[in-house]
């Protein structure tokens, strides 16, 4: 809960600072408001969100509800604002960053965690595979996810993405080189991932689903080095994405995408994985790092 109400306390004072910045700048008041009439937003954006957040700071939960719904609804008007009149589109940026935010102090506040199980529940609960299936049907599964994530998380989402960084006018410049880069870099993590996948769904008797994870513990290939190679070259090809595009958004996209995983996704999946694999798994997670490749010369082969 302290930390809740932390972000609340920091964000009244943020909110104040960024009112009088209005005020006293023309610049932060075209960047972030456009053309709208500051008189008129701060008339509800002051008590709405700055007392509001600065009352939740104090434990009240009723203001830090206060305080999240209106910055929900200042969020999606900017960025409909944005999407209309190409203006205000670090306006509408920064709210919705303080949507998330609250969302989060807000659960701090009124539960004390953040409820993050509910991810794993209906056809996302982790489950594994059917033994029936072979290591051809395995494989096939695999990478029929594979076309659809990719497809989604790295072609549909990061043009939209883009698009509406266009069309907010929050674009910057990338140096000219950088689409070579981007490429190069996509290409890598792509053969990673796609012989992460392979070894999975071949020596693991199941896919990287959750719904149908593999029945035995796989520390071959990429995962002698590193213990999430698959989440590891999402990541990565979501930054070259990003890279190619010249779009920030989408590279901020692929680092909101790893602090989700990191934080959420992988402290469940590997509480379900030492259930399952027992003392295997926590030798496994002993020797071989998390995100940083190592050697596997520098370790003693674990059993499998």
């Amino acid at each position: 809960m302290r930390w809740g109400r932390t972000y609340f306390a920091v964000q009244a004072v943020a909110g104040a600072l960024w009112w009088a910045a209005v005020f006293a700048s023309p610049v932060v008041r075209d960047v972030t408001l456009g053309g709208l009439d500051p008189v008129a937003v701060a008339v509800f954006d002051i008590p709405l969100f700055v007392v509001a957040s600065f009352v939740a700071a104090f434990g009240m939960r009723c203001a830090a509800i206060v305080s999240t719904g209106w910055t929900g609804v200042v969020a999606i008007a900017l960025a409909v604002y944005a999407t209309v009149t190409t203006e205000a589109g670090w306006g509408a940026v920064t709210m919705a960053a303080a949507t998330l935010g609250c969302v989060v102090a807000l659960c701090l506040v009124m539960l004390g965690r953040v409820p993050t199980a509910w991810i794993i529940r209906g056809p996302f609960a982790f489950r594994p595979a059917a033994i029936r299936a072979t290591a051809a049907t395995n494989v096939a599964s695999t990478f029929r996810q594979i076309v659809v994530f990719w497809g989604l998380f790295l072609v549909v989402i990061p043009l939209i993405v883009a698009a509406v960084e266009q069309r907010w006018a929050i674009a910057l410049p990338f140096p000219a080189f950088a689409g070579s880069v981007g490429g190069v870099v996509l290409l890598a993590a792509s053969i990673l991932g796609l012989s992460s996948a392979f070894v999975m769904s071949t020596l693991g008797s199941g896919t990287p689903l959750p719904s149908a994870m593999p029945n035995r513990l796989v520390i071959a290939g990429p995962y002698r080095w590193v213990r999430n190679p698959m989440a590891l070259s999402g990541i990565v090809q979501g930054a070259a994405v990003g890279v190619m595009l010249s779009s920030w958004v989408v590279i901020g996209y692929a680092i909101a995408g790893s602090l989700l995983w990191n934080y959420v996704i992988r402290p469940l999946e590997e509480s379900d994985l030492e259930q399952r694999f027992g003392e295997v798994f926590r030798q496994y997670r002993e020797t071989v790092r998390c995100w940083i490749p190592r050697a596997p010369a520098s370790f003693p082969l674990i059993h499998r």
